[in-house]
């Protein structure tokens, strides 16, 4: 074997020009692979959370059915107790209670159909970006105030400013009539127009008062520390909840548009990658059957002085490994260094700063340090690479010792 391998390293280097420019193609493919996927799965964790962190969560426990048709009657009893059990799972960042429901909200001028949302102050910071997007006045004060904030585009709906009362009109948990006079004391803007003017937010408490819900609630929505360890959080939180009319849904099932959206991207761009990876794979191609028509002589005689055309196959097999396995090498040194310069720095497109800024949301992405995306790419190259090898190898199988000798 040892003899192989300095045979297969010496072959290598026959070439060095040609060689070098078939491991630089490889260097080059795999560390742009590592940079991309890394980049790529990094881009997604960014999108999520930006998506997610305005008011879905990572996930949600709610009533079964609650998501297809959310009755008012769909509720969670002692919510609020449920929810201090589930914070004691380790990975979860903090679960909130929430009630939600529908309303007529009316200023002096105009009225308007909206979503009404009752929240934990508390805990709310945690899991929603709306607390910090306030753009005028202040957050909700306590659980049990009467107070009330809506997004900038309800409010130019109805002309309203802070400090305005609004008046609340809707339909409670025991089919009483649900209405309040709440004053405003805050305006946000999230970035997304369905949402700013269509949600408003009230203390759970106060909405608890308003609805005649007592101690239940609608949902509980959740973050999770790291989003590669939901599925475990998950399982937990599923064992913590013996109610069988209660669901644990995460946030494919609660937006599967963005899961579809991500869906498409990868599709998309694993297209680019294969045809990479093609490019790459025909290199490696090119050079190995040069290689073995150029030495068809040297086959020859080594064919008549009674090596079998198996130990010549694998002496191919062999130059292919090392030739592959140096330029990924070299690749997975390039591309983790890049990568690595900007998890720690960040990677930013032009544009994202200002929209961050503007909305709140991430504005650098993080590449994801996973062995999964590091080695996904150089995993690919490889297998390919070596299934090319495979056919200058099996040639030396049709080749006949007289005839092979006899070629120039």
């Amino acid at each position: 074997m040892a003899i192989i391998l300095r045979l297969a390293w010496r072959n290598i280097w026959r070439h060095p020009r040609r060689s070098g420019l078939t491991i630089a193609a490889i260097a080059f493919a795999a560390a742009l692979l590592v940079f991309m996927i890394t980049l790529q799965f990094g881009s997604y964790d960014m999108i999520i959370d930006n998506n997610l962190k305005v008011l879905t969560g990572h996930f949600q426990v709610q009533h079964l059915g609650y998501l297809e048709k959310p009755k008012m009657r769909s509720t969670i009893t002692d919510a609020q107790k449920m929810a201090e059990e589930l914070r004691k799972i380790n990975g979860i960042v903090d679960i909130a209670t929430r009630a939600n429901a529908f309303a007529l909200l009316a200023s002096e001028k105009r009225t308007y159909g909206v979503q009404v949302l009752g929240v934990e102050i508390m805990h709310e910071a945690k899991l929603s970006t709306i607390p910090g997007r306030i753009q005028s006045g202040r957050f909700l004060s306590d659980d049990t105030a009467q107070e009330i904030i809506i997004g900038d585009a309800l409010a130019r709906n109805l002309k309203v400013q802070v400090g305005d009362d609004l008046t609340l009109l809707g339909s409670g948990y025991d089919g009483s009539i649900a209405a309040a006079v709440l004053p405003i004391v805050g305006i946000f803007n999230t970035g997304m127009p369905e949402i700013d003017r269509g949600l408003i937010e009230i203390p759970l408490t106060s909405f608890q008062e308003i609805f005649s819900l007592e101690e239940s609630a609608h949902l509980l929505v959740g973050m999770a520390k790291n989003l590669d360890h939901l599925e475990t959080v998950l399982t937990q939180v599923r064992a913590k909840i013996p109610d069988s009319s209660l669901v644990v849904l995460d946030w494919n099932h609660l937006n599967p548009g963005l899961f579809q959206l991500i869906q498409a991207d990868m599709i998309n761009s694993w297209f680019m990658y294969s045809c990479l990876i093609l490019i790459v794979t025909f290199s490696i191609l090119n050079t190995f059957l040069m290689a073995v028509l150029e030495r068809t002589r040297e086959f020859g005689v080594m064919l008549a002085l009674g090596t079998k055309p198996l130990s010549i196959g694998q002496l191919i097999m062999l130059e292919t490994l090392l030739l592959t396995l140096l330029g990924l090498g070299i690749g997975l040194v390039i591309g983790g260094s890049v990568t690595l310069y900007f998890y720690v720095y960040g990677f930013s497109y032009p544009g994202m700063e200002e929209i961050g800024a503007q909305f709140g949301l991430i504005d650098v992405i993080t590449p994801q340090l996973s062995l999964f995306a590091f080695m996904l790419g150089p995993t690919i190259i490889f297998f390919f690479t070596m299934i090319v090898g495979l056919y200058p190898a099996l040639r030396i199988r049709k080749l006949k010792p007289v005839d092979a000798m006899k070629s120039v």
